[in-house]
């Protein structure tokens, strides 16, 4: 009788895997270093905002008021010590900065944009003239 069981040859599978998904990594690595070119780093929820600051914006989008600009102090009720804040019509659009600096809103949560100017161009096309309910937090 065999004393292999279906854990150790599981174990054995997931080595076999990580083994082979082990050598293409290492390839690029080795690419990389052959060419001089650098590694794009991976971001993490600190380093998204370490970059600058999206550009303030004020203008008419579609006949609605869209306006964005960086926040210092309370917002959203204190949660916040700064941030980034959009408005339309003067009703603030909820916005929130990706770990890879990508933005989203409440509006268009699964559509992440570039900058929070596009998110509001986003939602403005979403809102199809409605007007934005504010959101409360309950």
């Amino acid at each position: 009788m065999s004393s292999i069981t279906r854990r150790t040859a599981l174990g054995a599978a997931v080595g076999a895997a990580g083994l082979a998904l082990a050598g293409p990594v290492a390839s690029a690595g080795a690419a990389t270093a052959r060419t001089g070119a650098t590694a794009r780093p991976v971001p993490t929820a600190g380093t998204a905002a370490a970059g600058p600051a999206p550009a303030a914006f004020d203008e008419v989008y579609l006949g609605r008021r869209i306006k964005g600009g960086a926040t210092h102090g309370g917002h959203h009720g204190g949660h916040h010590t700064g941030g980034y804040s959009v408005t339309i019509d003067g009703e603030e659009l909820h916005v929130m900065q990706n770990a890879d600096g990508t933005w989203i809103s409440v509006i268009n949560h699964y559509e992440p944009l570039a900058t929070p100017k596009a998110v509001a161009r986003a939602a403005v096309r979403e809102l199809q003239g409605a007007p934005l309910v504010p959101l409360t937090l309950a």
